[in-house]
């Protein structure tokens, strides 16, 4: 079964950067759109970005936009989430997700990143 590998997670001073990758398992593994989730303890999950492999506009979500950019080598299966001015408050569980059904939602979950901020 395919899965989803995050790297890139630690630890950093606040404003800092750290740049997260997710790789499928399998190179010819396919999806339709690919992102990131994030989960802080005590805290809701939360959408932080996404885009379609088809193209478009990469969303993001509303606490992360203007700091954090996302993109995707189709060729390679992986995906990448660059951080930038990091503040506390980004601390969490990174999730990594794919859509592998068209409308099917994001069913297919990678095992997480830790993301850690210091003030």
């Amino acid at each position: 079964q395919v899965q989803l590998v995050e790297s890139g997670g630690g630890l950093v001073q606040a404003g800092g950067s750290l740049r997260l990758s997710c790789a499928a398992s399998e190179r010819t593994f396919r999806s339709y759109a690919m992102g990131w989730f994030r989960k802080a303890p005590g805290k809701e999950r939360e959408f932080v970005a996404d885009f379609s492999w088809s193209g478009g506009r990469p969303s993001f979500g509303g606490s992360v936009k203007g700091r954090f950019t996302i993109s995707g080598d189709n060729a390679q299966n992986t995906v990448y989430l660059q951080m930038n001015s990091l503040k506390p408050e980004d601390t969490a569980v990174y999730y990594c997700v794919a859509a592998v059904v068209r409308g099917g939602g994001y069913t297919l979950w990678g095992q997480g990143t830790q993301v850690t901020v210091s003030s």
